[in-house]
């Protein structure tokens, strides 16, 4: 079975969502997923597909978890549980788990790599959260600098996180 990481963009809080879409869009980190996950598997829960704005992910494979055993969606692999999911991953080399909360939750003791960006904000109408990242479960193999985004005015930087 290939590597299964995470990416995710989180807030001081370990939040990553409100009424089911993102805290905020960063145009920089937005760049920095399509370059990560780009030309390997992805995998989400369903309301993470539905948030999707042009529907799957363009040169990955989807893997989209649902609970309904009728529902589909065009140009992604359907998985009905994350026993399945993980079934599913064969011998593709590297899969990324991009949400939301309750398959990263699930998904969190499967994971090797971590791929964190933290914002440097707390958004107070936040909903959806990350599971807490037990140091003494993962360490930090790189961080970067701190970058601004001035059209959010937030700063923010990329954390990986290697398991111990």
């Amino acid at each position: 079975m290939g590597k299964i990481a995470m990416i995710v963009a989180i807030d001081r809080n370990n939040a990553i969502g409100k009424s089911g879409d993102q805290l905020v869009y960063i145009s920089e980190d937005l760049k920095h997923f399509k370059a990560t996950t780009t030309g390997h598997t992805v995998l989400m829960g369903r309301k993470t597909s539905d948030a999707l704005p042009k529907g799957v992910l363009p040169n990955r494979r989807n893997i989209i978890i649902t609970r309904s055993l009728s529902w589909q969606h065009e140009g992604a692999d359907i998985a009905h549980s994350v026993e399945e999911a993980i079934g599913m991953i064969g011998d593709d080399e590297m899969v990324f788990v991009i949400g939301g909360g309750a398959i990263y939750k699930t998904m969190m003791p499967y994971a090797e790599v971590l791929y964190v960006t933290e914002i440097d904000k707390a958004f107070e109408e936040a909903d959806t959260y990350f599971p807490v990242i037990d140091g003494e479960e993962w360490h930090v193999s790189n961080v970067s600098d701190w970058m601004d985004d001035d059209k959010n005015d937030v700063r923010f930087r990329y954390v990986e996180y290697q398991r111990r």
